[in-house]
């Protein structure tokens, strides 16, 4: 078991779900985040830390005497493009160089199902190194995190792998996410995987549960020992009795990104009016 481990973004989403997760045995968590976060409980093994990802002399010390970093800092939602490109772009990159500088040779980082987010439905299960096809800013962030990542593997020797997560929520909430859906269970089991396959070198997996409705290919993270034990079939019927079926012709059916496909999150037409 990795014994110190750095997450970023750990009072995200995501990161609250994971912190009790992957807590355990002699593991120290460095929780990281701009935001505030609630203080160690009882017996829990925590070091709360208040930062950017964007602030390079921080995340050296943040990153200092750790065995790994799991990177989820950053916008989780579509943003205005000079946002996206210091959060999560220029952010991803102080992570890396940041582990680099203090020798931290893994780091996980949280990619999304939005960097082939135009991919078509009709193509069937998508592959682990589908071809990237952002489709928001936000997307092209993760096609950028999973570049960043590769070159820092190959040139300094680093295990990084990239997780394409589906919708990491307790249950799903729509009907796309019975598709999507990566239950906390199955993220932290995921997360260890990633932690603990002897040397990964670069790879890109893709982070779901096993759904019997998914899109997504399992084969690469099952290589590194992933075994996922949920299934979003078990909220189908109260899902589709709240929001029915998806219209075949919807964005939300068409593409992988679903609605982020739709003129809904053209972030650019926002900004600009035109």
């Amino acid at each position: 078991m990795t014994e110190r481990i750095l997450i970023t973004g750990a009072a995200g989403g995501v990161g609250t779900l994971m912190r009790p997760r992957l807590a355990g045995g002699n593991r120290i968590l460095r929780l990281l985040d701009i935001s505030e976060q609630p203080a160690a409980g009882g017996g829990e093994q925590v070091e709360i830390v208040q930062a950017s990802v964007t602030d390079m002399a921080a995340m050296e010390k943040a990153c200092e005497g750790m065995d790994a970093v799991i990177h989820l800092g950053g916008h989780s939602l579509e943003k205005p493009w000079p946002e996206i490109l210091e959060v999560n772009i220029n952010g991803t990159y102080i992570t890396l160089e940041a582990a680099r500088r203090q020798g931290v040779k893994r780091v996980v980082l949280a990619s999304s199902n939005h960097a082939v987010g135009y991919v078509p439905r009709a193509d069937g299960e998508a592959g682990d190194y589908q071809f990237p096809r952002p489709d928001t800013n936000y997307g092209i962030s993760k096609v950028a995190m999973e570049g960043i990542g590769s070159m820092y593997a190959d040139r300094y020797g680093m295990d990084v792998i990239c997780v394409r997560i589906g919708s990491c929520f307790e249950k799903p909430k729509d009907t796309r996410m019975l598709s999507t859906w990566l239950s906390p269970g199955d993220c932290a089991r995921l997360f260890e995987a990633c932690l603990s396959c002897p040397a990964p070198g670069y790879r890109v997996v893709w982070g779901i549960s096993d759904n019997t409705r998914r899109w997504f290919s399992l084969d690469e993270a099952r290589k590194l020992g992933y075994e996922s034990q949920d299934d979003s079939e078990v909220y189908a019927a109260d899902v589709i009795a709240q929001h029915g079926e998806p219209d075949p012709d919807s964005y939300a059916a068409r593409f992988l990104g679903g609605a982020w496909c739709g003129p809904g999150f053209d972030t650019a037409v926002k900004e600009t009016g035109r």
